[in-house]
Order: structure tokens, then C-alpha cells, then sequence
């Protein structure tokens, strides 16, 4: 229904607005564009995003160097269609990623391995979901947004908690930037166990002898002199 006369809005406060309502919009759009740096030169981009994770993959060897595949940039399309179109169709508003990579081929010589050949082309990857304007994303026709969370540092953290009988226990914790964490414990026997990724605890016995600490006199000088 359609309202054919106009609302008029009243204000009854005493002070007036001297703050201006921030974008709170401006975090989550931000953050996706500093993550695509699309506006950046090729030779410009920071190592962070989307260019941090393609330098982190490649280059890519085999076990007898005679291949690598390098990265050399990113391309990014434009989107196919618009968002409402994309809300109509059930599709995902997205844009084409592309990456140029470089093949470089050697062979053995009297000097060593020396290039035999290089191969430059542009090879499609997929497509990147992209952000609307409202900081949400539309894939298969549904609006979705991103739920933001706390993601705790890296490094080594140590702590002790007391138990029933009055014992000191104490833990330390390694939390690395990437993969599984590990927690190292006493308990109230002082057996040292170790959880990795806080999963079930082993034997710290056990994680010493698969870093090929075999027999007992080994694991005996780590600890004693």
C-alpha cells in the first residue's frame, strides 16, 4: 500500500546530533578489499590476501627439480551478473579468478640442471564469491553474511592450576599461525602427556620416539644431565 501523503518526522530532543553515525559496514568491506587488492597493480600488491596465499603455494617443484611452476599474478574478472539477477537466478554473485603462471623446464648438463624451456599461461581457477555493497554475499540466491570471531595469537603460553589434594599442575601450550596446536600437561604423578590439536593426550614418551628419540638414554639426557 502506498502512503500518498508525506510523513513528517519530529524532533523532540533538546541536544542536537553532534556525532555522525559511522559506516559499520566499513570493516567487512575493507577487510574483502585489502584481501583482493584488485585495484592494485600486479607489481604493487602487498603480501597479504589472496597474493599471501598464492606466495605461501608456489613455487611448486617435483622431487627431481626438473619442473617448477611459478606464480607470476592474479587476474580478476568482472562479475557476470548483478546481484539482483544473481538473487532471481539462485546463483552466486562471483567473479572469475584467473592466475599466470610460468612452467619452467630443466635438464641435466655438464654445469648442472640449465633451462630447457619456459611456458607462460593464464590458467582459470574458478569463481570468487564477491561482496556487495551492504558487506554481504550472495551465493545460490541467498543473502549470506560473515560472522566475525576472535582468533587467538601464536606463540607459547604457560599456566598451573591447582589440584583438589593441594598439587601444582602446570601446562604449557604452542599455538602456531598454522596447524595443529600442542599442549604438553603434568598430571598429579608427574607423567608429562602431550595433546595435539586437543585431542586425546599421549604419552609424551610416545611423540618422542616418533621425533626418532628410540631408546630410553636419549629421552633420559633431554630432561637430566
Amino acid at each position: 500500500v502506498e502512503l500518498k501523503t508525506a510523513v513528517t518526522r519530529r524532533d523532540f530532543s533538546k541536544l542536537p546530533s553532534v556525532i555522525d553515525m559511522p559506516n559499520l559496514l566499513a570493516v567487512q568491506i575493507d577487510s574483502f578489499r585489502a584481501f583482493l587488492q584488485e585495484e592494485v597493480p600486479p607489481e604493487e600488491r602487498k603480501n597479504q590476501g589472496l597474493q599471501a596465499v598464492f606466495n605461501d603455494v608456489f613455487p611448486i617443484s617435483d622431487i627431481h627439480e626438473k619442473f617448477s611452476l611459478e606464480f607470476i599474478e592474479f587476474i580478476l574478472g568482472d562479475p557476470k551478473y548483478s546481484v539482483r539477477e544473481c538473487q532471481e537466478r539462485g546463483m552466486t554473485h562471483a567473479i572469475p579468478l584467473k592466475a599466470k603462471l610460468r612452467l619452467v623446464m630443466r635438464e641435466e648438463a655438464e654445469e648442472g640442471k640449465k633451462v630447457k624451456d619456459i611456458i607462460e599461461q593464464v590458467v582459470y581457477l574458478g569463481e570468487l564469491p564477491l561482496i556487495t555493497d551492504k558487506g554481504t554475499f550472495i551465493v545460490n540466491g541467498a543473502e549470506r553474511v560473515i560472522v566475525s570471531q576472535l582468533h587467538r595469537s601464536q606463540g607459547v603460553f604457560f599456566s598451573e592450576e591447582t589440584h583438589p589434594n593441594g598439587k601444582q599442575l602446570f601446562s604449557a601450550r604452542i599455538i602456531p599461525d598454522h596447524g595443529a596446536w600442542v599442549e604438553f600437561s603434568l598430571d598429579i604423578n608427574d607423567v608429562m602427556f602431550v595433546h595435539i590439536d586437543r585431542k586425546r593426550k599421549l604419552p609424551m614418551t610416545v611423540l618422542l620416539r616418533a621425533l626418532e628419540f628410540e631408546d630410553n638414554e636419549q629421552i633420559y639426557s633431554l630432561f637430566y644431565n
